[in-house]
């Protein structure tokens, strides 16, 4: 029994800082202190709080420790894990109270108003030992499903919860559970969508770094349930540490017979199997992913007839996300009223964001369905900082829309957010303030979309090209009004005529700035010119010669020469000349170059 456990995050972000060597610190330190039968070191996953990684965690006093490098690990073993005495200055503020008490996470703004389902594990076990998962509950679902209940109790229990697919669609999980169990073949199979292709999403990857055997064990009921005999888990090459820890959860589990034949000794056969994806955005389709995991190109296929009927190898599939799994096994143990009872009538339970952008805690957050986005925004994520005001959330990344300050206080769930023209995804929530220009957001994710389409129908293949030339045009100072009609007409007929999700979904992001932000577009046409100052073709800078002290610091740092001026004269910017670096503007500390 140890009388301290200290706990370090080793999932992806935290890792790229160095908590490898944090890690390996601490064991050399502990270990020449003579300390090592008194303190364990563990290595879990992500706490959620990225932005102020790598985090330790000290228990059981609770310390929280953020930001922690190297050379600060003598420090806290001499003196938290040797004497006892916390160190104060390495503590993630919001933990310390007015009278030096330590309050504990879940009391702190980012943590107070999460529920953690799906992460529940992440932060609190080490991913690595099969141990620890059994010892939180593991494999406690499929023993009782396969020992007490019978399949169609399985369906009808996921049915009765309401859950429906976390991977953005947001389709009822036991109904298409309840489809293939219905349709007859010599063998089905159990899919799990690690293929998170987002830009700026990591939650499935968080989940599989910190908690990798729930995937496992859900995807065995769900094999339960509809009677397959084989898994497959097709994750992103680019996940390496999520690679490696779901290939030890999976030879573990084998060793203790949780996966295989014969599991608890009922004669229920499963086996999972890892496919790595190459990157491509558009395997996230599900029947582009199930063509892949076969060896051929990820192409999506027509629907009908749907995977539930004809899926991976012609035969009976069922394919689920990452976050979909990591709710199964709390709705067995703990029954679908509980889950019910989170969340709104329609979209229940909990759903899990990656947020980011220009907001002050970056992270992982899991909140239950209904809960605002000024809830999150401000809240959990403490706000826009450095002064900026909040301008616009990005939810669903490239499939989805734009919600804009007038909308803050939408619920998040399924249907609210399509009420107002974006959409759940999969969980991506990038925050912009008011220096983003939306008519570039819409021009980035276009560019994502276009070299991410794989190229089978031609809604998709040109369409997306010619809505990404429209909107150069438009950020290069070439565009007319006519364009923005065009834009938006070419934009449905996309929706209305692509293969799949991918083509039907890449207007999204473009119609809902056009919906919110139609004055910028408006702007860039009529007047040239870009309210936030992003697009370069429409931006000039600006010396306001009532400001500019003569100091010559800009003029000394333009690359081209285009600022002059005499020492302690206001200097002056040849707008022909400059090339809207923006190092002027860096540099100047009076504050006296603007762009316009």
């Amino acid at each position: 029994m140890y009388r301290s456990n200290v706990l370090v995050c080793g999932g992806t972000g935290c890792t790229s800082s160095n908590s490898e060597q944090i890690i390996q610190r601490l064991r050399e330190e502990i270990a020449a202190h003579g300390l090592e039968k008194e303190v364990n070191v563990i290595r879990t996953g992500c706490f959620g709080l990225c932005a102020l990684g790598p985090i330790m965690v000290v228990y059981p006093e609770g310390a929280f420790y953020s930001m922690v490098k190297p050379d600060d690990v003598p420090e806290i073993v001499e003196e938290h894990l040797l004497k006892g005495r916390i160190v104060k200055r390495l503590l993630y503020q919001e933990t310390v109270t007015a009278s030096d008490d330590i309050k504990s996470l879940n009391e702190t703004p980012f943590y107070a108003k999460q529920k953690r389902i799906a992460l529940r594990n992440c932060g609190v076990i080490n991913p690595e030992n099969i141990d620890e998962y059994i010892a939180v509950d593991g494999y406690q679902a499929l023993g009782k499903v396969l020992t007490e209940m019978t399949p169609q109790q399985v369906i009808d229990v996921v049915k009765a919860s309401g859950l429906r697919g976390r991977g953005g669609a947001g389709f009822p999980t036991g109904l298409k559970w309840s489809f293939a169990a219905a349709n007859e073949a010599d063998q089905k199979y159990v899919c799990c969508n690690a293929d998170e292709g987002d830009p700026g999403a990591f939650m499935d990857r968080s989940i599989l770094e910190g908690d990798p055997h729930v995937v496992l064990e859900s995807m065995a009921i769900a094999g339960y349930a509809i009677g397959a005999s084989q898994g497959y888990i097709y994750i992103r090459a680019e996940y390496p540490i999520a690679v490696k820890r779901l290939q030890i959860a999976i030879d573990q589990a084998h060793e203790y017979g949780l996966l295989g034949n014969d599991i608890f000794g009922t004669g229920f056969n499963f086996d999972i199997s890892l496919r790595l994806g190459a990157g491509a955005f558009v395997c996230g389709e599900e029947t582009a992913l199930m063509t892949s995991i076969e060896g051929k190109r990820g192409e999506p296929r027509p629907r009908p007839p749907f995977p539930a009927l004809k899926g991976l190898f012609q035969k009976p599939t069922i394919l689920n996300n990452v976050e979909t799994w990591a709710n199964i096994t709390q709705i067995i143990l703990n029954g679908a009223d509980w889950f019910k009872s989170i969340g709104t009538e329609r979209s229940a339970g909990t759903k899990v964001f990656a947020l980011g952008g220009k907001i002050k805690h970056t992270g992982l957050v899991e909140v239950p369905m209904g809960t605002t986005l000024r809830e999150i925004v401000e809240e959990i994520g403490g706000g826009v900082p450095n002064g900026h005001s909040f301008k616009a959330a990005q939810t669903g990344g490239p499939s989805g829309g734009c919600i804009p300050a007038s909308e803050m206080d939408v619920k998040i769930d399924y249907d609210s957010l399509l009420a107002i023209g974006a959409m759940m995804g999969s969980g991506g929530m990038i925050i912009m303030d008011d220096t983003t220009c939306m008519v570039d957001i819409a021009k980035f994710f276009l560019e994502f979309t276009v070299d991410e389409s794989c190229g089978k129908c031609t809604p998709c293949r040109v369409g997306t090209r010619r809505l990404l030339e429209i909107l150069n045009k438009i950020t290069s100072g070439n565009g007319t009004l006519e364009d923005i009609d065009r834009l938006e007409e070419l934009c449905y007929y996309l929706k209305e005529n692509s293969l799949c999700a991918l083509g039907q979904t890449a207007p999204n992001p473009v119609l809902s700035t056009l919906k919110y932000f139609r004055d910028e577009y408006i702007a860039h046409v009529t007047e040239k010119r870009c309210p936030a100052g992003v697009c370069k073709a429409l931006t000039n800078y600006y010396i306001d010669p009532e400001k500019c002290k003569g100091c010559t610091l800009c003029a000394r740092n333009c690359p081209v020469g285009a600022i002059t001026g005499s020492v302690k004269q206001p200097h002056v910017i040849d707008t022909q000349k400059c090339i809207k670096c923006g190092a002027c503007m860096e540099k100047c500390k009076f504050g006296a170059i603007d762009k316009r």
